[in-house]
């Protein structure tokens, strides 16, 4: 867990001081050292984890991608869980029709499969970062809607949600006020668990190209860019290849603590 927790606020400093920390731009050339190798094996000391074939340095690159890949990996989570969290509540005060829909959509969105729908989203309306970010944050949904929908209920059964209704406050107000600071931590549990997986999505459709697009880089781009000189050039792909490992385990074991400490069951 130490591990962990060192790791994400290394990569969260990293992405807030891209442009601090980053030794070069992530377009900056050096046609005179392309395709040199890290320190250690040869390389040169102004790059210190290598340059691609057109002489950019691999550490720059890896800094902004760092910083794109988790702004992308962020936002979508934020919009998974704002959209499901808001279906679920209007699926547990509404009842009836309502529900019934709003179920029928999470059963429908649950048994799709998330990436060919992304394929076809991106190949046929194009890309750009805006669409990317929101159509990844239509990825687990469903998990937020069932959650807060359950827990709504649950809620709406005990006595204080029902007390406050009876004393004339507002859907919003019992909702917002009162059964979502009490659901609060099962949510954030659920955000750490999709965090990883939405990472290895845009990781995945980077690498088919789908993603984030030049002159931008992300980590996937990076390793299916890298995936060309892999025979040569092993750097350029293994660096955000390592990245994308530790990121995810961290984000995992953080979920897991935090499902430890936060659920009162396993107490």
């Amino acid at each position: 867990m130490v591990f962990a927790g060192v790791w994400l606020l290394l990569m969260l400093g990293i992405a807030l001081l891209a442009d601090v920390v980053s030794p070069y731009g992530y377009t900056a050339l050096d046609l005179r050292n392309r395709l040199s190798p890290p320190i250690g094996f040869g390389g040169v000391a102004p790059h210190p984890l290598g340059t691609d074939e057109l002489g950019r340095d691999v550490l720059s690159r890896l800094v902004y991608s760092i910083r794109m890949s988790l702004l992308i990996a962020f936002g979508a989570t934020i919009i998974g869980a704002v959209i499901g969290t808001t279906l679920g509540f209007l699926a547990a005060h509404c009842r009836g029709v309502v529900d019934q829909v709003v179920l029928a959509l999470v059963d429908f969105s649950a048994s799709l499969p998330f990436l060919i729908l992304a394929l076809s989203v991106l190949a046929f309306f194009g890309n750009s970062l805006t669409l990317f970010v929101c159509l990844l944050g239509l990825h687990a949904w469903e998990r937020y809607a069932r959650i807060a929908r359950g827990l709504a209920v649950s809620a709406g059964a005990q006595g204080y949600a029902a007390a406050v209704r009876q004393l004339g406050a507002s859907p919003w107000r019992v909702y917002g006020r009162h059964v979502l600071p009490n659901i609060a931590s099962t949510l954030i549990v659920s955000m750490t668990l999709a965090f990883p997986e939405i990472i290895l999505l845009e990781s995945g459709l980077s690498f088919l190209g789908l993603g984030v697009q030049p002159p931008e880089t992300s980590l996937g781009s990076m390793v299916g860019y890298g995936r060309e000189y892999l025979t040569r050039a092993p750097w350029i792909l293994l660096s955000p290849a390592a990245v994308i490992v530790l990121t995810t385990f961290s984000v995992s074991v953080l979920g897991d603590w935090l499902r430890d400490r936060l659920d009162p069951t396993l107490r």
